[in-house]
C-alpha cells in the first residue's frame, strides 16, 4: 500500500511542479504518471552508469556533479516523452532539485504512517 501511495503522490507532485515551475510543461496527469515510471526506470538503469563515469568529477566538485546527473536524467525523460517538455538545462536542474526535495518529504511522511 505504501508503494502505491508514494507513486500516486509523486505523480501528483510531478504534475504540479511541471505546471508551476518556469520552463517545464506537462500535458496532463496521465503524462505525470508515465513520467514517474520513466524517471524510476532511468534512475535504476542509466543513473548508476552516469555515476560511475562521472565519479572523478563528482569527487572534484564535492558531490555537486550529482545535481548535474539528476538534471541529465530529467532531460533524457524529456527527450523520451512527448507530453513533458523542458526549456533547457537550467529548467531541468531546477525541476530535478525541487522534485528530489519534495519526494524526500513524501518518503518521510509515508514511512511514518
Amino acid at each position: 500500500m505504501g508503494f502505491i501511495l508514494k507513486f500516486i503522490l509523486t505523480a501528483i507532485v510531478t504534475y504540479v511542479l511541471a505546471k508551476f515551475l518556469p520552463g517545464a510543461d506537462i500535458s496532463g496527469i496521465g503524462d505525470a504518471f508515465i513520467l514517474v515510471i520513466v524517471l524510476a526506470i532511468l534512475n535504476a538503469i542509466v543513473k548508476p552508469i552516469l555515476k560511475i563515469i562521472g565519479f572523478p568529477i563528482t569527487i572534484l566538485t564535492l558531490g555537486l556533479f550529482l545535481l548535474v546527473i539528476n538534471a541529465l536524467i530529467v532531460m533524457i525523460a524529456d527527450w523520451l516523452l512527448g507530453g513533458f517538455k523542458l526549456d533547457g538545462f537550467v529548467s531541468a536542474l531546477i525541476f530535478s532539485v525541487v522534485l528530489s526535495l519534495v519526494t524526500s518529504v513524501i518518503d518521510m511522511v509515508t514511512d511514518r504512517s
